[in-house]
C-alpha cells in the first residue's frame, strides 16, 4: 500500500513559545529523494525566521565555575537556568503530536520521523546553527503477517507456540512457510557453565553432515547469527530455529538480529527449553514467516555552531528516530528535546555571536570549540546513523572531535543517574583516551549539586558506539532502560525496587505521560553545564584507531545492540 504523503497541517505545532514552527514546504519535501545519498554531507538549508526563545528569560552569570582539562573555567549557570523543562516539554509535546498524527511512531524513515526532522532542523537553523542532512541507506526490515510456529511431531507433543512468549522473528528473516524434521547442529546440551561457550553453526564445516530440507536447530553462542544463518541456507536447511544458550540469564526467548544477511528462508529466536526439547526429539515442526526486507533511505540532521574552531569540534549526539510501537518520548525525545534546548539557549544567551574565538575570560561566554549537535536516525536498528557518520568522515575529519557526548533517556519514570564509565572502573570496557575526564566532569557537577550518581558500563546499546571503535573520547548520562531497580538503588534515588527503571521501554505507553520531569530537570542541566565546559575549553585531539570501511558494527567491538534482538 502506498503510504500518504507527509502530513502539513500547521496545528501540528500551534501553541509552541506562540510561534508558526512549520515550514511547510520543507515538511512536504521527501528527505528519500533519488540522488540525494552521498558519503558526505548533503546540505539542506531549512526556512529562516525568528529564534524560538520559549518565553524564558536571560539569567545573570553567577554561582560556581567548573573547570576541564585544560584549567580554563567557566561559569555555567546562565545556561543552566535558560535550559529549564518548560522549554524541553515544548518539543516533546510536539514530538508526541507528531507521533499521534503519523500512525502513533516516529520510527526511521516513517512521516513521523521526516517532522520531526523538520521540526528539529527548522529550529536549529532559526537559531543561526549551519544545519546539514546526512543521508544514508539501510536495510528496512518489517513483519508483514503473524509469524506461526508449531511442533507436529511427535503426536504426543502436538503444541502451537505463542509468540513473543515462546518465539519471536528474527530481524531481517527470510519468508516461507516450511513443515519439515528438525535437526540440531553441533548444540551444547546441557549448557555450557560459561556463556558464548557454544560454536553452534560458527563454521560451514559443522553442516558436513546436513540434510538439506530440514530446519537447522542452532544454539545461541560465540559467533554472530547472521553468519550462522548463512551456514545454515548453504547447506540447504529450510529455515532456521536458534534457542538461547542456557546459562543464567540466557534462557529466555531468544530475540535474534541477522543484521541485514543475505538470508533467504524463514528465521526465529525461541528459549533454551523448547529448544532443548526438540535437540532430543527427532520433532517435525511448522514454521511460517511473511516479511519484507527492502534497501531505504533516512538521514541524520548535524548542526554545527557558527563559530568555533576548526580544528576542535566537540559532538552532542542523541537520537531522533523512536521504535515502530510508539512515540518513544523518553526513548529517545528525551535526550533529543534536552540537546536541542541547549543549542537554542546558547544562541539566545548570545554564546554564538562572538567572533573572537580565542578570548578566554572566566567571564566569556562565547564557544571557542566548534559544537556539532547530532540528532541521529536509525538507532533502533542497530546504531545505524552514527555508524555511517563516523564511518564516511575523513580521517582528518575525524581526528579534529575532541569529545562526543551522548544523550538517550534521561526521563525515565523510575530513574537512576547513570554515567557513562568512562575509566572503565567498574564495568569490563573503558572508552578510549580522554573518557575519563568526561566521566569526571559529569560525576563532579552532579557531587556540586549533592546528587548521587552511578556508573554505567559501555555495552554497545547507543550511539557512542562507533566513536568508541575509533578512539574518540565518549561520555554521556542516562536514567535506565529495561534494566530492574534494586534496592540499594531505591535507598539512593528512590522509586520502585524490582521494577524497570522504564516499564514502557520500547513499548505504546513511551508517551508524554512516561516522562519523570525531576530526572528530565536534573540531567538537562548537568547536560548543559557540561556542553559549556566543553565549548569553551582546550581539549586534545583523539588518538584514533584503525579502521576499515563503512560498516562499523557492535560486532566490530565485541558488543550487541540496544535493541533486545541480538547479534550474537
Amino acid at each position: 500500500m502506498r503510504k500518504p504523503e507527509p502530513k502539513t497541517d500547521s496545528s501540528l505545532l500551534t501553541g509552541l513559545a506562540g510561534a508558526d514552527l512549520v515550514a511547510a514546504g520543507f515538511v512536504t519535501t521527501r528527505l528519500v529523494a533519488t540522488g540525494l545519498v552521498a558519503d558526505g554531507f548533503v546540505t539542506t538549508r531549512l526556512v529562516a525566521g525568528s529564534v524560538v526563545t520559549a518565553g524564558l528569560a536571560a539569567a545573570a552569570l553567577m554561582g560556581a565555575a567548573a573547570t576541564a582539562q585544560a584549567g580554563v573555567e567557566v561559569d555555567t549557570t546562565a545556561l543552566e537556568e535558560a535550559v529549564s523543562t518548560e522549554g524541553i516539554k515544548v518539543h516533546l509535546d510536539a514530538f508526541q503530536q507528531i507521533a499521534d498524527e503519523n500512525d502513533g511512531n516516529r520510527a526511521s524513515a516513517s512521516e513521523g520521523h521526516l517532522q520531526s526532522i523538520a521540526y528539529v532542523g527548522r529550529l536549529l537553523s532559526l537559531a543561526g546553527y549551519k544545519v546539514n542532512a546526512q543521508f544514508f541507506p539501510y536495510a528496512y526490515f518489517e513483519e508483514l503477517d503473524d509469524a506461526e510456529f508449531s511442533r507436529i511431531s511427535p503426536t504426543a507433543a502436538d503444541h502451537e507456540y505463542e509468540e513473543e512468549e515462546d518465539f519471536v522473528t528474527a530481524s531481517y528473516s527470510g519468508s516461507g512457510d516450511v513443515t519439515a524434521t528438525v535437526e540440531a547442529v553441533d548444540t551444547v546440551l546441557p549448557a555450557a557453565p560459561e556463556a558464548d561457550t557454544s560454536t553452534s553453526g560458527c563454521e560451514a564445516e559443522d553442516f558436513a553432515d546436513f540434510t538439506a530440507g530440514n530446519i537447522a536447530l542452532l544454539q545461541r553462542g560465540s559467533c554472530p547469527f547472521g553468519i550462522k544463518a548463512m551456514h545454515a541456507e548453504a547447506a540447504g536447511a529450510a529455515a532456521v530455529i536458534f534457542f538461547n544458550e542456557g546459562q543464567e540469564g540466557r534462557g529466555e526467548t531468544l530475540r535474534v538480529s541477522l543484521e541485514a544477511s543475505a538470508v533467504g528462508i524463514p528465521v526465529i529466536g525461541t528459549t533454551y527449553e523448547i529448544g532443548k526439547s526438540l535437540a532430543v526429539s527427532d520433532a517435525v515442526v511448522h514454521v511460517k514467516v511473511d516479511a519484507l526486507t527492502e534497501e531505504r533511505v533516512t538521514t541524520s540532521i548535524i548542526a554545527d555552531s557558527p563559530i568555533g574552531r576548526d580544528d576542535r569540534t566537540v559532538v552532542i549526539g542523541a537520537h531522533l528516530d523512536s521504535v515502530s510501537e510508539g512515540a518513544g518520548i523518553n526513548d529517545n525525545g528525551s535526550g533529543a528535546a534536552a540537546i536541542l534546548e541547549v543549542a537554542l539557549q546558547m544562541s539566545r544567551l548570545g554564546m554564538l555571536k562572538s567572533e573572537d574565538t580565542d578570548r578566554r575570560r572566566r567571564d566569556d561566554p562565547s564557544v571557542r570549540n566548534r559544537l556539532r549537535f547530532a540528532f541521529w536516525s536509525a538507532e533502533e536498528l542497530g546504531l545505524l546513523g552514527s555508524e555511517y557518520y563516523v564511518a564516511t568522515l575523513p580521517d582528518e575529519e575525524l581526528g579534529r572531535i575532541v569529545a562526543s557526548l551522548n544523550v538517550d533517556m534521561v526521563a525515565s519514570p523510575n530513574p537512576v543517574r547513570f554515567v557513562y564509565d568512562g575509566d572503565g572502573s567498574h564495568s569490563a570496557l573503558a572508552g578510549p583516551e580522554g573518557s575519563a575526564f568526561l566521566e569526571r566532569l559529569i560525576n563532579d557537577y552532579f557531587t556540586e549539586q549533592d546528587l548521587a550518581s552511578a556508573p554505567a558500563g559501555f555495552d554497545g546499546n547507543s550511539d557512542y558506539g562507533p566513536f568508541i571503535a575509533v578512539g574518540i573520547p565518549v561520555g554521556g548520562l542516562f536514567t535506565g532502560a529495561d534494566g530492574i531497580k534494586t534496592e540499594e538503588e531505591v535507598a539512593v534515588y528512590g522509586g520502585e525496587a524490582d521494577e524497570p527503571y522504564d516499564p514502557c521501554y520500547h513499548d505504546s505507553c513511551d508517551d508524554i505521560d512516561n516522562i519523570n520531569m525531576q530526572i528530565l530537570d536534573e540531567m538537562s542541566d548537568a547536560i548543559a553545564h557540561v556542553v559549556n565546559v566543553l565549548a569553551v575549553n582546550d581539549l586534545p585531539q583523539p588518538k584514533l584507531t584503525a579502521r576499515t570501511a563503512y560498516g562499523i558494527t557492535a560486532i566490530d567491538m565485541g558488543l550487541e545492540y540496544r535493541d533486545d534482538r541480538q547479534l550474537k
